[in-house]
């Protein structure tokens, strides 16, 4: 067998200073770039990016973790049971859009369920351990000890959908819940139905209350307590609560639910109930999911600009990680969309 030669020896990986060479700018720039600095002419930032591409240059993400004191990821709370990550589309596209943002950073997402105590304390140790430079919360209960934690480390931390006690201390972005429900209610009353009934979501999540006092703003006394059957965002919770509306209400004309696919499980009780939809019972959700086209008949609903939210969500998280000392909540328009079910 030959001897190895000195032109089979491994190519010298391109440094900072190789960089900063093809780019004609200074090593101290180049940084800049890599760490996003507001600072940096157009032309400075373009001439660096072009170099990083031809040099084919890479992050040692532990060396500059050593100088920046950051990780490179941020962690996703999920407070609810791991089965629901699976069943509600929301999430889906929430995970998908944050992965995405966060990748133009060339910042990681760590995914963690806190469905339990059990769970909880295992985020709680994660983040005093350093492990993540932000924490972004999504589908935080009323109560949930995390949120003071967050507080009291000083982390940054944000939430999608805010967290209720804690608005004015963890920023958020959201939907404007309850102009939605107002319209959905507005269109139910407008299509002639006299006696509706909501579907709220859990009662200690900021979808839920806002949701029904939305519905509550437009049916004033007609929303009355045997009209209102409380859920938890899954499709068996919108079957049962639908099931009881019909046992205690039985010439209700029109449901709101307060999600997809809550919806979805109030259209297979009235069918099994021999109800039509929507000449019996019309049929509204919250969402505009992948589940309101799949319904039989297609589910009129609520669109909220999810990845839009999400969007928003993930830039107030990176502008809190970058040393803005004070970002502000977003809240964003939703919009009726008419289908079949009413």
């Amino acid at each position: 067998m030959a001897a190895r030669g000195d032109n089979a020896s491994v190519t010298k990986r391109p440094t900072i200073h190789d960089v900063a060479a093809v780019a004609g700018v200074s090593r101290g720039t180049v940084s800049r770039v890599l760490n996003n600095d507001r600072y940096v002419s157009p032309a400075s930032d373009a001439a660096v990016r072009r170099a990083i591409a031809e040099t084919g240059y890479v992050v040692n993400r532990n060396a500059r973790s050593l100088v920046t004191q950051r990780t490179g990821s941020v962690v996703m709370v999920l407070s609810e049971p791991h089965e629901k990550l699976f069943e509600d589309p929301n999430y889906s596209v929430t995970i998908r859009t944050a992965i995405r943002r966060l990748a133009e950073r060339d910042v990681s997402l760590v995914m963690m369920m806190a469905g339990d105590d059990g769970d909880r304390d295992r985020v709680i140790r994660y983040v005093r351990g350093g492990h993540a430079d932000g924490v972004f919360l999504l589908s935080t209960h009323a109560g949930d000890r995390m949120a003071d934690v967050l507080v009291d480390l000083a982390i940054p931390a944000v939430a999608l959908g805010a967290v209720i006690g804690r608005e004015n201390v963890i920023p958020y972005a959201a939907a404007d819940d309850r102009e939605g429900a107002r319209q959905m209610a507005r269109y139910l009353v407008g299509q002639g139905r006299r006696k509706i009934a909501t579907i709220t979501g859990p009662m200690d999540t900021p979808g839920g209350i806002q949701r029904l006092e939305g519905f509550a703003d437009v049916l004033g006394r007609k929303a009355s307590k045997k009209l209102i059957e409380h859920g938890d965002w899954t499709r068996l919770s919108g079957e049962n609560a639908m099931a009881r509306l019909l046992e205690r209400t039985p010439d209700l004309d029109a449901v709101f639910a307060a999600s997809d696919v809550m919806a979805a499980g109030a259209i297979s009780a009235l069918r099994m109930a021999g109800r039509r939809v929507p000449e019996d019972v019309a049929v509204g959700g919250f969402d505009d999911s992948s589940v309101a086209a799949t319904t039989h008949p297609p589910l009129t609903t609520i669109r909220q600009p999810l990845a839009r939210v999400a969007e928003e969500t993930v830039r107030l998280l990176l502008d809190l990680i970058d040393g803005a000392g004070h970002v502000t909540s977003v809240i964003l328009p939703t919009s009726l969309i008419v289908r079949e079910s009413a």
